[in-house]
């Protein structure tokens, strides 16, 4: 969340209402119309509103948005079994995209001794491998997202246009019987969507507990993406082989 009071207050608002006008904003906050756009625009950015046509409506469900720190510690056994697994499906000199996110983040720290070209919108993956001597790292940019540790918005969309990507590995908060993909924020998925498009090869990684949940925002349907790695079949996943989805069981 942003730290200045008033922010705080347009999101509570928001969240209460999911839209509001620039005109009701500036009057139940007691301020001007020229501060509430600097303040909407700067959310957006953040990826916590969509700016509309006269006013704002929310980008997350805010009641589903948990730190960074939190997610890394949450089902971390599983999720290193699931990048193990996804090391697997990365070849020397491959040019690769590696989404934000715990999962991929602890991919990112398995392909350090590679000879690779990651491009990334997590700060979290660029720290891993910085230093890795075979790694040449591209990053997107864009309006860094904290609760996410990623960088979104117009910027990251703008760079992506110019790029072509062999495999992307992508994180999701939700994922249903029926092959439907989803976020928790609408800027995030619509990064995510833009790789996916650019990306030959489309690889979603996701420990079974995303498995049955439909977060905010779709990112993905079936035949958008490949190969699904996880970490144990859920109940009801085998319905995404029958969807065209090649779905892989690290240790099966």
């Amino acid at each position: 969340m942003s730290h200045i009071p008033r922010h705080d207050d347009i999101l509570r608002i928001i969240s209460h209402v999911r839209s509001v006008s620039v005109r009701e904003l500036t009057q139940r906050l007691k301020v001007s119309e020229v501060t509430i756009r600097k303040d909407l625009t700067l959310l957006e950015e953040m990826g916590s509103i969509v700016r509309t046509r006269g006013g704002a409506r929310l980008a997350e469900d805010l009641a589903q948005v948990h730190g960074i720190q939190v997610r890394k510690e949450e089902r971390l056994a599983e999720k290193q079994r699931v990048a193990e697994r996804a090391r697997a499906l990365v070849n020397e000199d491959d040019t690769i995209y590696l989404d934000s996110g715990s999962t991929c983040t602890l991919l990112a720290r398995l392909l350090c001794s590679m000879n690779l070209r990651i491009v990334t919108n997590s700060l979290d993956v660029m720290n891993a491998v910085a230093d890795a001597p075979g790694i040449s790292l591209i990053s997107i940019g864009g309006s860094y997202r904290k609760e996410a540790g990623s960088f979104i918005g117009p910027i990251a969309m703008e760079i992506l246009k110019g790029l072509h990507i062999e495999t992307c590995f992508i994180g999701t908060t939700g994922l249903s019987a029926t092959g439907v993909f989803s976020s928790q924020n609408v800027i995030e998925a619509d990064l995510k969507a833009r790789v996916l498009g650019i990306s030959r090869r489309r690889i979603v990684l996701a420990d079974a507990s995303k498995f049955g949940k439909d977060a905010f925002a779709v990112f993905a349907r079936p035949r958008e993406v490949d190969i699904i790695v996880t970490d144990a079949m859920a109940g009801g996943m085998e319905s995404l082989a029958e969807l065209g989805i090649e779905v892989i069981v690290a240790g099966a």
